[in-house]
């Protein structure tokens, strides 16, 4: 290479500039080692003061070479339990410091809701039928679980510290471990560098009380002790404080670190309360236990101005559904709600949105907290919930499992370093989500992907090209001739499976029956398609296009539907609005 001519006084500068170049390598290289904090208190992991965190740059696409350490986020996934999508509206913090300040994804499914299989499918990025959690009742469940190969195992094998908060699969510390054969009581998972989960009792512990969903009297597995110290103190707030003393502590470390904060709230838990809806009757007479999420007293009625009826019942005061013969076992033999029924379900809405705004004050608490040490400018943060629930759709008191957007649809919104402010249309599945943090963190995920990251999204929207694949194991009283048919070496125990597009939902029943619904003109399910000689056609299509994807695995489950049923970025949110007006004008919120 020529060299250039210097004068002396050039030469001067560039010696000098080169020693200054040599000593900020110096300290970076020694920073790294010791893994200590700047002067400025924050970790050698952070961005600078004032970089712009809304940057796109700092986004790296699937597939790109991994990062240095000190360019890859922190990622914090907080994880609500049975939480519906419009419930964010009782959450002002996560309102103001993540959708603010994100994005928030219009359009995000849990294709199994229910507790265990969308759990294991956000642990694992695959839908229930290739993970084989399909219930948390025997013979699945906690038991059921591979968990050597996980989203957790990944990201600590290519360099993150990991840490888990809070429930982890029902039946977890009642029940053997599939990978131990031993009991779970003080299993730790593989993966994590910090385990501080939620157990349940079992009989020979020694302890008397307490457990998982005992909102006063949690047990912890701590890295395999067990702690039962917070005897009296709310689970959610227990979690909290964990949550600000790990990021403390990895703030320390070179590494950057994922947080999978894992309530309990807003679901359903003791101990039982004053306030609770009790002695309930259906018009048949038969007993309607309603189950509500216990609160800390000061929470308590804040909401009682603000919910006035249940969040699934018609805005009007008129019936939950006028005319249910449509639907399948057992939804169609389900009573008219009652006038206390109606109450109670109320009720519910209500102490749920009390669990969910201390929730809601622990996020903001954990935000200030990596705003604190300084690991804000380099974290993502993600919220959602494992599935929606029933407030009185569909005559349905409470519940979920079944294939319909109350049950369907969860909050999903992700904000940080590299996000942008705004609103995505394009889906997002709980497997899409593991593909997600998997490109972030530039990770190799132990399992071939079922759902689509959305980082490619978080530019721009690509349009809805890709069916979310609905599945359930329904109540086997009602479906009792279960299919038994092999898929990849097993029985498969699904007695629904569907797909959901833009426009339509389209859902087989093992017994024969099944429901589709045309979203666009019909967004409250009311009319069920299924028989209707007028839809043949479009039933025919779809029952293809499901039989394709039902028992997909890996680039199969991300292969394009047929360009019919496609839609275009404009034409998705143009639907989605339309679709999110139906619901509006008949329940009085916007989805």
């Amino acid at each position: 290479m020529p060299r250039l001519p210097l004068s002396g006084k050039g030469r001067l500068r560039v010696a000098v500039l080169l020693s200054a170049l040599l000593a900020v390598v110096l300290v970076v290289t020694l920073v790294a080692v010791d893994g200590s904090s700047g002067p400025d208190g924050r970790s050698p992991v952070a961005l600078p003061a004032g970089r712009n965190t809304a940057e796109p740059a700092d986004i790296a696409p699937a597939g790109a070479p991994a990062l240095p350490q000190s360019r890859r986020p922190n990622i914090v996934m907080v994880m609500a339990d049975d939480m519906r999508a419009d419930e964010l509206r009782f959450m002002p913090s996560v309102r103001r410091l993540l959708v603010a300040r994100g994005l928030t994804f219009r359009n995000s499914f849990s294709p199994y809701p229910l507790c265990c299989p969308a759990r294991a499918s956000f642990l694992t990025g695959r839908y229930a039928h290739n993970h084989h959690v399909f219930s948390h009742h025997a013979p699945w469940g906690f038991k059921a679980f591979d968990d050597r190969r996980t989203l957790a195992s990944a990201l600590n094998s290519s360099g993150y510290n990991t840490v888990f908060l809070g429930k982890y699969l029902n039946g977890y510390g009642v029940e053997k471990s599939l990978v131990t054969r031993q009991p779970s009581f003080r299993y730790v998972p593989p993966g994590w560098t910090d385990w501080y989960g939620a157990v349940s009792r079992p009989a020979r512990s020694g302890y008397a009380s307490g457990g998982t969903y005992n909102y006063l009297h949690t047990l912890f597995n701590v890295n395999g002790r067990t702690d039962d110290s917070h005897d009296g103190q709310y689970q959610t707030d227990v979690l909290g404080a964990f949550s600000r003393e790990l990021v403390r502590k990895y703030h320390r470390s070179p590494k950057p670190f994922f947080m999978y904060f894992s309530a309990v709230a807003p679901h359903f838990g003791g101990p039982l309360e004053d306030d609770d809806p009790r002695n309930i009757r259906t018009a048949t007479g038969r007993p309607e236990l309603i189950k509500t999420p216990a609160r800390p007293e000061w929470v308590r009625g804040v909401f009682d101005s603000e919910i006035p009826r249940a969040s699934g019942l018609h805005k009007d005061g008129g019936p939950s559904e006028r005319d249910i013969s449509d639907k399948p076992r057992p939804m169609s033999q389900r009573p008219e709600l009652t006038r206390q029924e109606r109450t109670a379900v109320r009720d519910l809405t209500r102490q749920r949105a009390e669990a969910l705004l201390v929730l809601d004050g622990q996020v903001k608490r954990l935000v200030d907290t990596l705003k604190a040490t300084g690991e804000y400018s380099n974290t993502v943060i993600m919220f959602t919930s494992d599935n929606g629930y029933f407030l009185g759709e569909h005559r349905m008191r409470q519940g979920k499992i079944k294939p319909h957007e109350p049950s369907l649809r969860v909050p999903f919104v992700i904000a940080g370093k590299g996000i942008p402010h705004g609103t995505r249309f394009d889906p997002v599945t709980t497997p899409g989500l593991t593909a997600t943090i998997g490109d972030l963190a530039h990770a190799s995920m132990p399992f071939p992907a079922d759902g689509m990251s959305v980082m490619p999204s978080v530019r721009r929207d690509r349009g809805w090209k890709v069916p979310v694949v609905t599945e359930a194991l329904e109540n086997l009283t009602v479906f009792s001739a279960a299919a038994r048919h092999p898929v990849a070496g097993f029985d498969d125990p699904r007695t629904t499976i569907g797909i959901r597009t833009p426009r339509w939902i389209y859902v087989r029943y093992n017994d024969g029956d099944g429901e589709l619904y045309d979203l666009d003109a019909d967004p409250n399910e009311l009319q069920n398609r299924y028989h209707d000689r007028r839809y043949a056609a479009v039933a025919a299509t779809l029952r293809k296009v499901r039989w394709r994807y039902k028992d997909c695995m890996g680039a199969t489950c991300r292969a394009p539907m047929p360009a019919a049923l496609q839609r275009t970025p404009a034409q998705n949110r143009a639907g989605t609005d339309k679709q999110s007006r139906g619901v509006l004008a008949r329940y009085g919120y916007w989805r």
